[in-house]
């Protein structure tokens, strides 16, 4: 993410400064403190480091609390303060970055502060590009750009413009990202946003360089460490990657000796301000100029330290240095490692290639669509002429043994490669499934965003669970979708990783992560995608309706889920919660819709429901695999 690192600390009221500067032991030491304290000390310590081991804990903790006093907009700083901190630090993965910016913008959403939603918007748009989501991160931008269109921001349109720059730099559209990223910069500098100006001189070193304007791209450079130095020398990250990008057009043009002068220097800088361990990676660009230099054992010492630091931080998903580290290798004799670096290099090519493939806009899936029915016939036809003319040669055996022999070698290799054909577009076609799958997915959270909007507008009670109801339903389909896309059976679902995944977002609606335990007691069992649905779908009931009524006052309690296929063919569904149970004589809460849908489900998989009320609720579903109605 664009995040810039402040060195000056937060000056905040006296008893919160003090509070900052305490000898902070553990975590313990924040629970009698105020909220917005809280918030004030990871405002001054986001960016201090991952040794600070307690950091974690008490964001966790103050975020506990400002929504136990129902606090949106502190709910939503603390979000994003946690994920500048996982951004910063690189302890988990660049998924926690996007879970914790999603969660900041949801709360905003919920408020009135449209700048704030558009900076968060543009925030997210560049957490979704580390994770190589280029179609949300695209959709987020605009939105955002819409925004500061609407309230006339002219500070917010230089920084949409600048990630906009950066979006079509990372899809390779060079030509695209210097048009945006010149269209930022007089923005940028007419409200002095100097740091967002040099940074945006990153896109303009890279483009150029791509499009082979090498003067330039070195001007773009000296730009950069210009503004740096004259107006914002306390942005100390900057000239790191000002250098390591012109190494990277040097390196381009094969000037060897200035890429390796740019490159140690943009390591040396960077372990002046956050110490040598953590700017390993760059030894990386290091190496590779040495291995062009054929210096072996200095790109080996340099390669293989860079890419242990790629890996220890989770960031392990590298093509070139993975490719240099093989290549050093093999210069050196060590053709072992050699082809360990080289496989995962391929494995990353391939892995990224897919991404690209799941990433393809609707107008390219429909011309392949179009298309995929006519290359199926053309193979066909390849193939039925190989047998004709495989045929005729079997009856001329006799009179022309040679010439046989030389056409069935022919043939033999025409046949190899139809068949390389046919796996192609097998393989092709599993992953339109896959982007199927995952389009419906999209299409599935973006109605269950529109039915929280709209509940969230809601005055009436009654009408409010209902839209949340629904929403949890669209929910429990729309994780189905995201298992199918995301393993490796496009047939079927593995039934506990969905209970449990469907357990957390329904404990996360009603907010009962603390009060109400959800256990998955059986063994792993995969279904096919016309039973999973509606059992989801019943167990999504069952889990709401005990989570309304079962667990009054804030008791707590626990429920069970269980699902096992007997040998007769036959599937039994179990879920059961210590509650207050139904009471005799009392009319049921709730419309009855949630029962009906249960009945109805049950009825859909020719299945029975046994239901008890002792120490809590038992229900029980005896279901016929492939009987369903």
């Amino acid at each position: 993410m664009n995040k810039t690192i402040s060195t000056c600390l937060i000056v905040c009221f006296s008893t919160c400064l003090s509070f900052s500067q305490s000898n902070i032991s553990s975590s313990e030491d924040f629970k009698t403190v105020s909220i917005d304290s809280c918030l004030s000390w990871m405002r001054q310590n986001t960016f201090i480091g991952k040794d600070l081991d307690i950091f974690h804990s008490i964001g966790l903790q103050t975020l506990k609390r400002s929504r136990n006093e129902s606090d949106i907009k502190t709910i939503a700083e603390v979000h994003e303060e946690l994920a500048n901190w996982h951004g910063y630090n690189g302890t988990f993965s660049p998924d926690s970055v996007v879970h914790h910016t999603e969660k900041a913008l949801d709360y905003y959403l919920k408020g009135d502060d449209k700048i704030k939603i558009a900076d968060t918007y543009r925030t997210l748009s560049i957490d979704y590009m580390n994770v190589q989501a280029l179609d949300k991160a695209q959709d987020v931008l605009f939105k955002s750009i819409a925004i500061y269109e609407e309230l006339k921001s002219q500070e917010g349109l230089g920084n949409a413009y600048r990630s906009l720059g950066v979006l079509y730099r990372v899809t390779e559209d060079f030509e695209k990202s210097i048009a945006y990223t010149l269209k930022a910069i007089p923005i940028l500098e007419k409200t002095e946003n100097y740091a967002a100006t040099a940074i945006a001189q990153f896109s303009l070193i890279l483009g150029y360089g791509e499009l082979g304007d090498y003067e330039k791209a070195y001007k773009a450079t000296d730009y950069c460490l210009e503004l740096v130095k004259t107006k914002v020398p306390e942005e100390v990250f900057i000239p790191v990657r000002a250098h390591s990008y012109r190494g990277d057009i040097y390196l381009k043009v094969k000037d060897y000796t200035n890429a390796l002068k740019d490159y140690i220097k943009a390591w040396e800088l960077c372990k002046v301000n956050i110490g040598e361990e953590r700017c390993a990676t760059y030894r990386t660009e290091i190496g590779q100029v040495y291995l062009h230099l054929t210096d072996y054992n200095e790109a080996l010492n340099h390669l293989s330290a860079g890419v242990k630091a790629y890996e220890t931080k989770g960031q392990d998903g590298i093509i070139k240095p993975y490719e240099d580290l093989s290549a050093t290798y093999a210069k050196l004799g060590d053709f072992e490692n050699a082809m360990r670096y080289k496989d995962k290099a391929t494995m990353n090519s391939t892995k990224i290639l897919e991404d690209k493939v799941a990433n393809l806009e609707t107008e390219a899936v429909i011309k392949y669509e179009t298309g995929k029915k006519d290359e199926a016939l053309a193979s066909q036809a390849l193939l039925l002429e190989q047998k004709s003319k495989t045929q005729n040669l079997i009856i001329a055996i006799t009179v022309l043994l040679g010439l046989l022999l030389l056409s069935l070698l022919y043939f033999f290799n025409k046949n190899k490669k139809a068949t390389r054909i046919i796996q192609a577009k097998n393989a092709e076609n599993e992953l339109l499934l896959k982007e199927i799958h995952h389009r419906v997915k999209n299409n599935l959270e973006m109605v269950k965003s529109l039915i929280s909007l709209q509940s969230a507008q809601m005055e009436d009670s009654a009408s409010r669970d209902a839209m949340i109801a629904s929403q949890n339903r669209v929910q429990s389909m729309g994780i189905i979708h995201q298992k199918l896309y995301q393993g490796t059976n496009l047939g079927s679902i593995e039934m506990k990783d969905y209970f449990l995944n469907l357990s957390e977002g329904i404990l996360d609606t009603f907010d009962a992560d603390d009060k109400v335990k959800i256990e998955c007691a059986m063994n792993n069992l995969d279904l096919d995608v016309d039973t999973a649905v509606p059992i989801g779908l019943i167990v999504n009931e069952l889990l709401t309706n005990a989570l309304k009524y079962a667990f009054p006052d804030d008791k707590k309690g626990l429920i069970s889920i269980s699902l096992e296929k007997t040998q007769d063919n036959h599937l039994k569904l179990k879920v059961s919660d210590n509650g207050i149970g139904k009471i005799d004589g009392l009319v049921p809460k709730g419309t009855g819709f949630g029962t009906q849908l249960v009945s109805l489900l049950t009825q859909q998989l020719n299945g029975k429901m046994i239901e008890l009320n002792k120490n809590g609720t038992f229900l029980e579903f005896d279901f016929l695999i492939g009987a369903a109605a």
